[in-house]
């Protein structure tokens, strides 16, 4: 066989594997036996092996796996992904459902109901119908990537059917079917290797592996449920639409979506999967309730980390019976003591479970909770564990009961009930308990990203007196760190570097580092966007605060107070001193219009002298757009080494291509 008849056979190859893994992993209706199948698959591999050169991506011979990763990059989703806010009564319903009605002019809006997995979060892009990166969601704003990985997923299509978009990104979730996970399982205990407890972790964790090879041996599946972005030239209207549109293209959606005119609807369906969800081949903790039109879900948009166009209602949690062996005490980064049980460990709902929170002391007493008791435990939307009842009929006499301290476990001091909080907090800004989770907070990734810091070093840190507060971080003397335990020369320059290099980071990092409560990356981006700096934000006043769309009473009153605290403006003097960062660096014109203003840019391939975060960093301070596909709308695209598909899609469409010295003489020049 010539080269030609090659690549004619080879696409006619791709053509057929792609339909039978549609028509058997997608829709479920197999034409052809796996003998079939497997034939063409090695036909398939036989073909590419003589014609390397014919290979590509995007073949279903290269769903098996690919070399290792040293470890995963970072992707920004350009679309954040969000949290959704979670109903568990018919009255939480209804009370969201009337939020709504009172904010739309329509007084019959529809809603789309769809089960809720419990899986793991992913985003897919295509270019030109081609499958080109996935990631994880992260923190919502910043995921994995994990493209090889999700490429072993059969029903992932590699490259879409119909008439599709030049770009997409679609959001799923990931899942391992219970009957693959219980044959899975069964394999590994015949093979003597420890079993998994449940499927969602072991489908995230399957998901994390920097070995594709193990990925694509463990039969994972995925339901999409919304589309994040498509061309312009593409029209939708509703929720409803979009997912039988983007069934059109290939991909798998669950078959139970319902459109509801009510919320008596609503609760219907729900009523009914609670009763039938044990005939699911995936676990499904509750329902998902969208608003349908998308023009609407734009007007009601979002609020902090949540959409205010959908919620979660939530089945009622799994329970178990255990014991309440004690209860112990731990300080929060904010100064609250916060009770957890210590319990005989019990399963529930596939995980483990040895201890579980007990929220305050009003909840303890409520619950008439004490050392000794027979308890029912249930993760709280199947994800937090937490105590709800106790036995009292099996009682013996020996059970005590538990009264909180008047002093701090941690230093000894006052213990204090603020108005209107159930919560009970320690009187001292310097206790090093709640000093020791503010720095581990401070140094973390997403916050200020002192590498070397967090964990044992930090706790030394304080309890050797050499921080009283997190701005003392960037008062460390070198010799006093060389003193510690386990600090060489190596580890004290590292992390020195470390600790100079974060004072660059952007203001809204350092916003989050303060571990202000309910101000996360998303709204302090939100913030900084709006105040230009960490001073401006000090000095405004609640009201201000509240005109700002996705700021809500909770969030305005958590930072008016933070910055009432005199201790806390000392903390910010102190870090101002040290040379950290607390403007953002808009760069502009002599006219004041920001440098790049309104021009939006791609990066791709492997930059000399910036990492992808930081480019896209600086591109938005100069007041451009960062996109993560080529369209006719990029003016730039932004190339390293390696660029890939971007650029011949780059060239195809005529978009300007620049190098990073391009890209400096473009800012420094203008």
């Amino acid at each position: 066989m010539d080269r030609k008849e090659a690549e004619n056979r080879i696409s006619q190859l791709r053509a057929l594997v792609d339909r039978h893994n549609y028509l058997y992993f997608v829709e479920n209706i197999p034409e052809i036996g796996d003998g079939q199948y497997d034939k063409l698959m090695s036909e398939l591999r036989d073909l590419e092996n003589s014609f390397p050169d014919l290979i590509t991506n995007q073949s279903p011979s290269q769903r098996l796996g690919a070399e290792p990763l040293i470890g995963f990059s970072e992707i920004s989703h350009e679309i954040p992904m969000l949290s959704l806010s979670n109903a568990f009564s018919d009255d939480d319903l209804t009370a969201w459902y009337s939020r709504l009605y009172a904010m739309l002019d329509d007084t019959n809006f529809e809603m789309v109901c769809e089960l809720k997995y419990d899986g793991l979060a992913v985003s897919l892009r295509y270019e030109n119908g081609l499958f080109i990166q996935g990631s994880t969601r992260g923190n919502g704003m910043t995921g994995e990537d994990i493209t090889l990985n999700l490429k072993t997923i059969n029903s992932i299509p590699l490259h879409l059917q119909g008439e599709f978009p030049q770009t997409l990104e679609v959001r799923g979730e990931v899942y391992f079917p219970k009957s693959e996970f219980d044959k899975f399982n069964a394999h590994r205990d015949q093979e003597g290797l420890q079993t998994y407890a449940n499927p969602r972790n072991t489908a995230a964790g399957s998901l994390r592996q920097l070995d594709s090879n193990v990925t694509a041996g463990r039969p994972l599946d995925i339901f999409i449920y919304s589309l994040a972005q498509i061309d312009s030239d593409y029209s939708l209207y509703t929720q409803f639409e979009t997912l039988n549109y983007l069934k059109s293209l290939g991909f798998k959606i669950n078959p139970n979506n319902i459109l509801a005119k009510s919320t008596q609807e609503v609760i219907r369906y729900h009523t009914n999967w609670i009763q039938n969800r044990a005939s699911l081949d995936y676990d499904c903790d509750g329902v998902v309730v969208k608003v349908n039109r998308l023009d609407y879900q734009q007007h009601l948009g979002t609020i902090g980390r949540e959409p205010r166009w959908a919620t979660a209602y939530k089945f009622p949690a799994v329970q178990a019976q255990t014991r309440l062996l004690d209860i112990r005490l731990n300080v929060g980064r904010t100064g609250s003591i916060n009770p957890y049980a210590i319990l005989e460990p019990v399963e529930v709902g596939g995980v483990i479970i040895k201890q579980a929170t007990l929220h305050n002391a009003d909840y303890i007493e409520s619950k008439d909770l004490k050392i000794g008791d027979w308890v029912i435990v249930e993760r709280a939307g199947e994800v937090i564990p937490q105590v709800v009842k106790s036995h009292k009929d099996k009682r013996t006499g020996s059970e005590t009961s538990f009264s909180m301290p008047s002093l701090c476990p941690s230093c000894g001091a006052k213990l204090v009930n603020r108005e209107g909080e159930a919560a009970t907090f320690c009187t001292n800004s310097t206790c090093p308990a709640q000093l020791e989770r503010l720095v581990e907070h401070f140094v973390s990734k997403s916050a200020m990203d002192i590498e070397g810091m967090g964990g044992k070093v930090g706790v030394s840190l304080i309890q050797n007196g050499l921080i009283k507060d997190v701005a003392d971080i960037y008062f460390v003397q070198r010799e006093k760190l060389e003193q510690l335990d386990r600090m060489g020369k190596k580890s004290v320059d590292n992390l020195l570097r470390a600790i100079k290099e974060s004072k660059k980071q952007p203001p809204e990092r350092l916003l989050v580092s303060l571990g202000i409560p309910h101000v996360g990356s998303e709204i302090s981006s939100l913030l900084l966007n709006k105040f230009a700096s960490i001073d401006n934000l000090v000095a405004c006043n609640q009201e201000t605060l509240l005109n700002i769309p996705s700021i809500g009473p909770k969030i305005s009153e958590s930072i008016t107070e933070y910055f009432s605290k005199f201790d806390n403006l000392n903390v910010l003097e102190k870090l101002r001193s040290a040379g950290v960062n607390m403007v953002s660096e808009t760069v502009t014109r002599s006219e004041g219009i920001p440098l790049l203003s309104d021009l939006r840019f791609v990066v791709t391939g492997r930059l000399e002298n910036y990492s992808r975060t930081e480019i896209q960093d600086l591109i938005k301070r100069y007041g451009g757009k960062v996109s993560s596909s080529v369209s006719k709308s990029t003016d730039y695209l932004l190339a390293g080494q390696d660029g890939g598909s971007k650029l011949v899609e780059a060239n195809k469409l005529g978009v300007q291509i620049i190098s990073e010295s391009d890209f400096d003489i473009l800012t420094v020049g203008k």
